[in-house]
């Protein structure tokens, strides 16, 4: 019996790109089982959050979310699954609005698991938390099984490729949430990317909890052997990696990258702090120095790389010293772009019991300043395409200052802006790859450009 067949479902995803493909893949079974997905704020009988736990933040607007949708519908089923669930059981455990609480290794069954829940529901049990509706709160040594064979969104689709981390940065609890590293199977990733591009997908992302450390628990495969077989599937025009670290990128992987056709010129090369010092504290694994020779090998093998990055202020016991250290390091390497993080300590980390914990105003003073930098550089790099011809992959419509234009992404992931034909009879179509010229910014995160 499909006990969920015809029922209503919501689903709110927080968190990360891995957060947002296992959300996809949940929706897509939910609506393969015959389940009806209704928009967040309408009235559900089931309401999936899928929660994140990076930060203590993180793990409040879990609970507000959880809180919502019961607010929204006493009667409905809320259930509370991922990282959130895994790092705050004892809460989840205590709080009257979870029905239901789904363990990140358990995701895939998520259709399965509401029918028992449903089905059990129906002959009596009290299934609440308090009647134990809990499902595999637990790590496993196996990667879970999940596939997206439904395209998403209209040209590009994320792919996770690994799950967990072995890293153990002083300031990250994910380990602890995800568990170790585990990687997918590489026929069942290229079937995966196959299928999507035989859709209509053209651009694929890929993601996962490390992605720099796939193939370590497979003896012998890393990234770099599953780019070029990705390298070969007919129909994907375009490979971004989510995010990278300092350690693969060697002169052997740079090589190896630079004669792929499809890797997109787009890293993201995550730093955390310029400054040795506070780099060990973290638990980095690299230097500065390293991470510097990194940025020069993609330089020189690909022209005008967009390199971003990930960056902490405010780490515990960061003088002003070390703080200047990391400044000069970032205004050095020019980001394309900087995502700024001021430190928030995460109960059940080193660094939360780290002494030398520094004020919201010195973490918001050090933030505005990189955020200040970040903004400059990012308009210098956009800037530098005006009057070059750019290959841009459309996606959708926005209007801007009462105009509609198509908005799309070259490979550099640099923002572009087409206006669209009044009467909608001309311009490029949602999915299409087409060639075009930067003539001017129509805002400044957004280039303009002309046939």
């Amino acid at each position: 019996m499909n006990n969920i067949k015809g029922l209503r479902a919501s689903l709110h995803n927080l968190g990360c790109k891995v957060n947002s493909y296992e959300m996809d893949v949940m929706e897509q079974k939910l609506r393969s089982s015959g389940c009806e997905i209704v928009p967040f704020n309408e009235e559900a009988d089931i309401y999936i959050i899928n929660t994140c736990t990076v930060t203590n933040i993180a793990d409040r607007k879990s609970r507000q979310m959880l809180h919502r949708a019961k607010k929204e519908n006493p009667g409905a089923v809320v259930v509370a699954v991922g990282c959130y669930v895994e790092t705050g059981l004892e809460g989840v455990k205590k709080d009257e609005c979870i029905d239901l609480a789904v363990g990140n290794n358990k995701k895939s069954e998520i259709v399965e698991i509401l029918n028992e829940f449903f089905k059990a529901r129906e002959d009596g049990a009290d299934k609440t938390l308090f009647g134990r509706s809990m499902v595999d709160i637990s790590h496993t040594d196996v990667y879970e099984d999940m596939q997206l064979n439904d395209l998403p969104g209209h040209t590009r689709a994320y792919i996770k490729i690994q799950d967990g981390c072995n890293q153990f940065c002083t300031y990250c609890v994910i380990p602890y949430a995800r568990g170790r590293v585990r990687s997918r199977d590489m026929d069942d990733i290229i079937a995966e990317a196959a299928a999507l591009a035989g859709k209509g997908c053209r651009e694929i992302v890929i993601t996962g909890i490390h992605v720099g450390s796939y193939g370590l628990d497979k003896g012998g495969v890393q990234l770099i052997d599953l780019l070029e077989k990705m390298d070969e599937i007919e129909g994907i025009e375009r490979i971004r990696l989510s995010s990278i670290e300092p350690r693969i990128v060697t002169r052997e992987n740079v090589d190896r990258m630079k004669s792929l056709k499809k890797l997109c010129p787009h890293f993201h090369l995550s730093l955390q702090s310029g400054c040795n010092s506070v780099l060990e504290r973290m638990n980095r694994h690299y230097t500065a120095e390293e991470y510097r020779e990194g940025v020069s090998l993609l330089r020189s093998a690909f022209d005008r790389p967009a390199i971003t990055t990930d960056v902490i202020v405010g780490f515990p016991g960061e003088t002003e010293e070390e703080f200047e250290e990391c400044r000069r390091f970032c205004e050095e390497i020019a980001f394309y772009e900087m995502h700024v993080f001021k430190y928030s300590p995460r109960k059940g980390t080193v660094a939360a019991g780290m002494p030398g914990q520094l004020t919201d105003r010195q973490k918001s003073d050090r933030s505005d300043i990189l955020l200040d930098m970040t903004e400059r550089d990012s308009l210098a790099f956009r800037k530098s395409f005006i009057g070059e011809e750019l290959k841009v992959l459309w996606e959708d419509e926005e209007v801007y200052s009462g105009k509609t234009y198509m908005i799309g992404h070259t490979e550099r992931y640099v923002r572009v802006a087409k206006e669209a034909a009044p009467d909608g009879s001309a311009g490029p179509q949602s999915g299409e790859l087409t060639i075009v010229k930067a003539t001017g910014m129509l805002n400044p995160e957004t280039l303009l450009c002309d046939d």
